[in-house]
């Protein structure tokens, strides 16, 4: 006798995953599902959704890095499942990332990013420092190291310690303000002005007083790509013992600029990997300019993963991928690497500049040297704005942020487009385009003040009318109270 199967109890393996139930069934959002489904299907009703996500190469809004080698990607895949943490597990990368001053390892990315940065170190010297999940982390450890090296310094002194504060320009990322909220610091800004859209120096020294931390200057504003004068901070700062900020395009195209350590007043440098050190999203790095700079009590010591192992991080397990990948992109590009990626996306950001200004709808609000992107605005805004450009581009697969400048800039609206690596001179030009189409649509367009004048006209002739209506029925009162007024009248006079 033969045995067969309908096709709802035969293995589901064998059938295509579009014709098996799991795609005609609503799957649990919030909640885990009772029952398992086979991994061809899980795979592909992820990747179903997934596919409504933008390009990565596309979002023009991003730092971060959205392309690397493929030979890169396999080092990556290869080492996904390692913990980081683990290192007397995994000796080779722990190698390779970053090193603390109690580390018996001298380590590779750490100190060659600070040979970048021009660390004051002695030939057989450490340097100090330690890799993190992003620059964001970074700035937490380096702003850590500060407060507590101040409160070291008061309590020696004998002087109050419970007032914290540091100061900044009002165009810092938000990690800045995360770290003086989380760890309870004043966080003193210094307001933008029209025109002039980074932490002015001479404003910045007139607010630092004796509970000041540190002052962070940024190489390269979030908001325009401006690099903060550092030196000019560091003079003027001379007397006074803090510290700034730091980047990873500046030795590379604009090495005559002093930034770095190579002024005295800079004692920690933070940095993104996964932006401009072109690893993908998850690294960051904080370099100290020597061992005093990173009070001791900040790093701890464990032993319960094999020999003595210090760690001075706010996680402790971390994958190991992005620090292979920051390896591989330090040994493979070198210097003469990073410099050729940096001069293309300069180059490339001139060629959608002048794209921009041969529209002449435009003005450019970021400067040429600085970290390369486009932030411009609408010389003419009146009838459609910047926020609208930025909503059309949206329909040619293009992610072009829109965003008001902060306190005291907040009048002026920019669109930004970062220049990336996988950033051609094609696509530039293809952008530009884009662009000039969607001004000529918007032209074709009722501006909003037509669109609000008409929706006024509207509501007023439609007042117009309802009063009219209102003094029609009125009218009718009257008459009718009028004729029933006579006819009573003659009734009346009929009985007179």
């Amino acid at each position: 006798m033969v045995l067969s199967k309908t096709s709802s109890e035969s293995d589901v393996s064998v059938h295509s995953t579009f014709a098996s139930r799991y795609v005609r069934a609503s799957l649990p959002r919030f909640r885990m599902p009772e029952n398992s489904i086979p991994k061809e299907a899980a795979s592909q009703i992820i990747n179903d959704e997934l596919m409504l996500d933008g390009n990565p190469r596309l979002n023009l809004a991003s730092f971060v890095t959205t392309w690397m080698e493929p030979e890169c990607d396999k080092l990556i895949m290869a080492s996904i499942n390692k913990n980081y943490v683990d290192m007397d597990e995994y000796p080779v990368t722990t190698e390779l990332q970053a090193s603390l001053k109690y580390c018996r390892r001298k380590n590779r990315c750490v100190n060659m990013i600070a040979h970048l940065f021009n660390a004051p170190l002695g030939d057989s010297e450490t340097a100090v420092g330690v890799g993190t999940v992003g620059s964001s982390e970074a700035i937490m450890l380096a702003g850590l190291a500060f407060k507590r090296k101040w409160q070291n310094k008061r309590r020696a002194e004998g002087k109050p310690c419970d007032k914290p504060n540091i100061v900044t320009g009002a165009n810092v990322q938000v990690c800045w303000e995360k770290f003086a909220r989380y760890f309870e610091v004043e966080l003193k800004e210094v307001k933008l002005r029209d025109g002039y859209y980074v932490m002015d120096p001479k404003k910045a020294v007139e607010m630092v007083d004796e509970n000041t931390i540190c002052v962070a200057a940024i190489l390269g504003s979030t908001l325009n790509g401006e690099f903060e004068d550092v030196k000019l901070l560091n003079d003027l700062l001379v007397e006074k013992n803090k510290a700034t900020g730091g980047g990873f395009i500046a030795p590379f195209i604009y090495p005559e600029l002093e930034w770095d350590f190579r002024l005295p007043l800079v004692k920690s440098i933070n940095v993104s990997g996964h932006k401009y050190g072109l690893v993908y999203a998850g690294i960051g790095w904080v370099i100290w300019r020597n061992k005093e700079d990173l009070p001791e009590e900040l790093i701890f010591h464990i032993n319960y993963l094999g020999a003595d192992q210090p760690t001075f991080t706010l996680n402790f397990s971390k994958g190991s991928s992005q620090v292979i990948a920051q390896y591989y992109q330090l040994i493979r590009l070198g210097y003469e690497g990073y410099r050729n990626i940096m001069e293309n996306c300069r180059d490339n950001m001139l060629v959608l500049k002048q794209g921009l200004e041969k529209t002449g709808k435009f003005n450019i609000v970021s400067k040429d040297n600085g970290v390369p992107l486009v932030a411009f605005s609408l010389k003419d805004n009146s009838c459609h704005n910047e926020f609208e450009v930025s909503d059309m581009l949206r329909r040619f697969g293009w992610i072009v942020p829109a965003y008001t400048m902060p306190p005291d800039a907040q009048h002026v609206t920019v669109l930004r487009v970062v220049i990336r690596e996988d950033f051609s001179r094609t696509l530039a030009e293809r952008l530009v385009i884009d662009i000039d189409k969607v001004l000529h649509e918007l032209e074709t367009l009722p501006s909003r003040i037509s669109a609000r004048i008409v929706l006024a006209n509207e509501e007023k002739l439609d007042a117009v009318a309802e009063k009219v209506k209102k003094d029609q029925n009125e009218i009718k009162e009257i008459i009718t109270a009028w004729k029933k007024f006579v006819m009573e009248k003659k009734k009346m006079n009929g009985v007179c």
